[in-house]
C-alpha cells in the first residue's frame, strides 16, 4: 500500500497537508512541492540558463533509474487505423471498430490517417510552437501558468515541481468546443487568449492554434465514434457526450540534453483526459509506453497522428480500455517538438459508464472532470494510479481497501 500523506495543495507558495490515504500500489510520492520561497520568473530563468549547459545536468532534473531506464530496442506494434474510411463505410468502420478494440484493451495507443487535418496547417502548428519557444524569457512569461491551473506557459514544470523536473517548455491553452450553428463555429477564444496572454502582435499565431484545434476538434470527436462502435454503443453515444466538451491544447519543446540518459522529457504517466491526439516533429522520436516491462518507441510517420486512451477515458469504459504508462525521452543531439491534444468533455459533466444489460462491478466512481482536473494540477502528480488515488481523494467507496465501487454498470 502507498501512504499518499505527501500530497499537498498550493496555496499562494505555501503547501497544506492533507490527510493521509493509502493507495495499492509500490512506494512512491506522487507530488513535491516547489519552493515555497522562489519566484516563477526565478523558476523560468535558472531552467532556460540550464538548456545552454554542455556538461552535466542538476540535481533537480536527475530521475530514478527505474523511471529512466533505457528503452527497448522494439517499436510498439500500434494499428493503422483510417478514420475516414471508416465514416464513409461500413466496411471501413467495421476495420477500424476492431483495429481499436485490439489496441486499446491492451495498451491504448494507436495511430490514425484519413483525419483530415490539412498537412500545412499541421506544419504552420509545429513552426508556430518553434517561434514561440525561441522567444526571449520576458516575451514568454507574459503568459506564464498560474498556480493550480492548465492554462499557460511553463518551463521543466519548476512552478509545481522541486524534483523530477522535466527537460521541457511547454504552453498550454483550453479550446471550448462551442458551435452556433451546426458546421458554425462559435467564438475565437485561442486568439482572444493570445492577443490578451501575449498581445497583438500574437494574433496570427493564435489565429493559427484555432483552426489547428477545430481540425483536432473534429478529429477527436470522429475517433469516438469509431470508439463508440467497438464498444457496441453506436457512433453518436461518445460523440454527443464530448461534442461541447472544453479540451487543452499544449505545445511541447524538448531542448538538446547534455545527459539524456539521467533525465526524461516527461516523466512516466498516465494522461487525466480522455483521448490524446499527438503530433510529432519530422524524425525525431521522444515518446515511448511501457508494454510487458520495457519501453517502446512510438516513431513520427508522416500524416499519421498518434491517440491514447486517457483515464477519463478508461472510467468511462469501465475499465475495459486501458490508459497506459508512457513517457517522453530526449536526446544529447537533437530538440525536439511536439502538439498535444487533450480531448475532455464539459467540467460540470458526471463521469461514469453507460448502462449495460450485464451489469458489472464499479471500477471507479462517478466524477466530474473538474474535480479530476483539480485533483491533478493541485494534489497529484499523475502516474499509473491517478484514478485509484483520486478515489480515495473523493472519500468514495472505490478505494482499493472496498473490493467494489458504488453501483454498476
Amino acid at each position: 500500500m502507498v501512504d499518499v500523506s505527501n500530497f499537498v495543495e498550493a496555496n499562494g507558495n505555501a503547501a497544506v497537508s492533507i490527510p493521509a490515504m493509502e493507495v495499492a500500489g509500490s512506494p512512491h510520492v506522487p507530488f513535491v512541492p516547489r519552493d515555497a520561497n522562489a519566484t516563477d520568473s526565478k523558476n523560468a530563468k535558472d531552467v532556460l540558463d540550464l538548456w545552454r549547459q554542455q556538461k552535466q545536468i542538476p540535481a533537480p532534473f536527475i530521475w530514478p533509474h527505474a523511471d529512466a531506464r533505457p528503452s527497448s530496442i522494439l517499436e510498439l506494434d500500434v494499428p493503422v487505423v483510417d478514420i475516414g474510411a471508416a465514416l464513409h463505410s461500413a466496411a471501413g468502420m467495421a476495420r477500424a471498430a476492431a483495429q481499436v478494440a485490439e489496441a486499446c484493451a491492451s495498451h491504448g495507443f494507436f495511430q490514425v490517417t484519413g483525419h483530415g487535418v490539412d498537412p500545412a496547417l499541421a506544419q504552420a502548428a509545429l513552426d508556430g510552437a518553434a517561434d514561440f519557444f525561441r522567444l526571449p524569457l520576458a516575451t514568454k512569461q507574459r503568459a506564464r501558468r498560474s498556480p493550480g491551473t492548465v492554462k499557460g506557459y511553463a518551463s521543466a514544470h519548476a512552478d509545481r515541481f522541486a524534483a523530477k523536473l522535466p527537460w521541457k517548455e511547454t504552453l498550454s491553452f483550453i479550446h471550448n468546443h462551442v458551435h452556433e450553428d451546426v458546421g458554425a463555429r462559435a467564438s475565437s477564444h485561442v486568439v482572444d487568449y493570445f492577443t490578451s496572454a501575449l498581445g497583438d502582435d500574437f494574433m496570427h499565431l493564435g489565429e493559427v492554434y484555432q483552426e489547428y484545434c477545430e481540425a483536432m476538434e473534429d478529429a477527436s470527436l470522429a475517433i469516438m465514434e469509431v470508439l463508440g462502435v467497438s464498444l457496441g454503443l453506436g457512433r453518436g453515444y461518445y460523440r454527443d457526450f464530448f461534442a461541447d466538451g472544453s479540451s487543452i491544447m499544449r505545445c511541447n519543446y524538448y531542448p538538446r540534453c547534455p545527459e539524456p540518459d539521467r533525465t526524461l522529457g516527461t516523466g512516466p504517466h498516465c494522461d487525466p483526459s480522455a483521448l490524446t491526439i499527438l503530433l510529432q516533429d519530422g524524425e525525431v522520436d521522444g515518446l515511448q509506453v511501457l508494454v510487458d516491462g520495457a519501453w517502446r518507441s512510438v516513431r513520427p510517420k508522416p500524416g499519421e497522428l498518434v491517440v491514447n486512451i486517457g483515464d477519463t477515458f478508461m472510467a468511462l469504459s469501465n475499465g475495459r480500455y486501458k490508459s497506459c504508462l508512457h513517457r517522453a525521452v530526449v536526446h544529447r543531439e537533437k530538440e525536439r517538438r511536439s502538439l498535444a491534444y487533450f480531448l475532455a468533455p464539459q467540467e460540470d459533466r458526471v463521469v461514469r459508464p453507460p448502462p449495460s444489460p450485464a451489469p458489472a462491478p464499479r471500477l471507479y466512481p462517478d466524477f466530474t472532470w473538474a474535480e479530476l482536473m483539480r485533483f491533478t494540477q493541485r494534489h497529484y502528480r499523475a502516474d499509473a494510479r491517478t484514478l485509484d488515488a483520486f478515489a480515495c481523494w473523493l472519500d468514495l467507496p472505490s478505494c482499493p481497501a472496498t473490493p467494489q465501487a458504488q453501483g454498476t454498470v
